[in-house]
């Protein structure tokens, strides 16, 4: 791809932001897209998509957290209907294996643990019990995760005072038929797309903005506002605009990874797995009609053949396809939105899937847009808004994805040692020794990821408070063990009482190769 000349489009910002050009496809473009023609497509504005088949997609981004419901709830997406057509499947959490020590087991759980007592939070009652008594793990308290670990699942009901109402779920599903799905929905509300590749990118004498991207066929497509989803190029963001790159490889030195997909072995699980090896982790995510599995390492402490053999060795069934290497940098752009650019997905950045935050990146971009969305010239304030608010959110997730190689015993490797005694961020350092005082843990601003889990990640690997936080102490210890008995039999009994996941999926109509069942789908 040439850069192209400077041309000369004066004014043209005097008019309203009309011409929206998502240059790529894969989730990125096409969660744009369809968020986009939905809400901004009033007939005088146009959204465009730049795609090319011969350009591959990376489509390894299976596992999500809560908020992707909020994201096709926007769009109108029947669950039901979403699960069919992209193989979904439950998410309840993420089990990590060999993290704290080899051999370590723990649940990282989506929702609360237990219910607080006068105000006093339920980790903190949990802290006390355990230096007086044994309350059991702390999964024992989470009704996601005792279904989770049971294997089943139950779609909560708003406002209803079964525990079932607090279960807290994602998805699993198949990128690629997610972006599938969502672009017969983007060319439904009017979409245009075109086939072809960037080869010239023109930008506006005066300005520097973007004006048009030229394509192999000729075509010149105008646009006053760019949403660059072109991957790990930046094709836009990078490439003309030179925005340059934050580079966070010196916390999270992870740079490679392997993706391979194997047939099931058996009904597929309602969480994601994380297993620690000797220089990174394997993902293991269950869908509906394969198993997506990675192996997530350093090139500086691993070769790429040796982290090939681990994956092999590590999966549970039949490869379906050959792996495939994936190189990144962690990191994020300078600015996520520079000139008339926005940069989505992987053009914005990365960070490690070890949290399945990489949609979630997109979407929560999407909304920032949208909140911020120009109506004529694009005004630097709301620019820097959106700017402060991406970089806030990024080094949010950064911050908790370094937790988990920092909070480690691990020593058996040049690379455990390391990430164990590495310097870390000093927000993330401020957390850890309020952490390791009382079990305090306070969320700041807009946070992603809530107490709980921090409270999952810092017990789950054995970094336990030199004490409790003494307000605990002004409630009755017997009347708390009692609480704490009730809690976790309630959430036992609960969880095995419902349906295992793929009886709910088939029963909802929700199951790939399932019609919908008599008197309608589960709801």
């Amino acid at each position: 791809m040439r850069k192209g000349h400077t041309i000369s489009v004066k004014g043209k910002f005097d008019e309203d932001v009309g011409r929206v050009v998502i240059v790529g496809g894969g989730t990125a473009g096409w969660m744009a897209a369809a968020a986009m023609s939905r809400y901004f497509n009033n007939g005088e504005r146009t959204i465009e998509v730049i795609e090319s088949d011969a350009i591959g997609t990376v489509g390894v981004g299976e596992a999500t957290i809560p908020p992707i419901a909020n994201f096709n709830g926007m769009l109108d997406i029947n669950e039901n209907d979403f699960l069919r057509a992209t193989r979904g499947t439950f998410k309840l959490g993420i089990e990590f294996v060999n993290w704290g020590k080899q051999g370590d087991r723990y649940f990282h759980p989506f929702g609360t643990y237990g219910q607080s007592l006068h105000g006093i939070d339920f980790h903190q009652l949990y802290l006390r019990e355990s230096e007086r008594a044994d309350p059991g793990n702390i999964a024992q308290y989470s009704m996601s995760s005792m279904a989770a670990l049971h294997g089943r699942f139950g779609r909560p009901s708003p406002g209803a005072k079964s525990l079932v109402s607090q279960i807290y779920y994602a998805f699993h599903f198949d990128a690629g038929l997610y972006a599938k799905f969502l672009r017969q929905m983007a060319e439904k509300q009017g979409t245009v797309r075109h086939e072809g590749k960037i080869i010239k990118v023109h930008r506006d004498g005066e300005s520097g903005d973007v004006a048009s991207v030229e394509m192999d066929n000729g075509k010149i497509v105008e646009g006053d506002l760019f949403i660059d989803c072109s991957g790990f190029r930046g094709l836009l963001i990078e490439d003309a605009l030179e925005t340059g790159y934050e580079d966070w490889s010196h916390w999270l030195p992870m740079d490679r990874a392997i993706a391979m997909p194997t047939k099931n072995v058996a009904s597929p699980a309602p969480f994601t797995r994380s297993t620690a090896h000797a220089a990174g982790w394997q993902w293991r995510i269950p869908l509906q009609h394969r198993t997506g599995n990675g192996h997530v390492f350093s090139s500086q402490y691993m070769e790429a053949d040796e982290a090939e053999r681990i994956l092999k060795d590590s999966v549970e069934g039949e490869p379906i396809a050959e792996p495939r290497l994936l190189r990144f940098t962690t990191g994020m752009r300078k600015k996520a939105w520079n000139h008339n650019v926005v940069s989505l997905g992987l053009s914005s950045g990365f960070i490690e899937p070890l949290e399945s935050t990489s949609i979630h990146l997109i979407q929560n971009g999407i909304a920032r847009l949208f909140a911020l969305f120009p109506d004529k010239q694009i005004s630097p304030v709301e620019r820097d808004e959106y700017n402060r608010g991406m970089r806030e959110l990024y080094e949010d997730v950064r911050d908790f994805i370094i937790l988990h190689y920092k909070a480690t015993q691990r020593d058996d490797t040049p690379f455990w040692r390391y990430v164990k005694d590495m310097d870390v961020p000093d927000s993330l350092q401020n957390k850890m020794e309020l952490w390791r005082l009382h079990g305090r843990v306070f969320r700041e601003n807009a946070e992603l990821f809530t107490m709980p889990s921090w409270v999952a990640v810092m017990l789950g690997q054995n970094i336990w408070p030199e004490r409790y936080d003494p307000i605990a102490d002004t409630l009755d210890e017997d009347k708390v063990a009692a609480a704490l008995q009730q809690m976790r039999e309630g959430y036992l009994n609960t969880a095995q009482s419902l349906p295992t996941q793929e009886e709910f999926l088939r029963q909802a109509g929700a199951w790939a190769d399932t019609d919908i069942p008599p008197g309608g789908p589960l709801q």
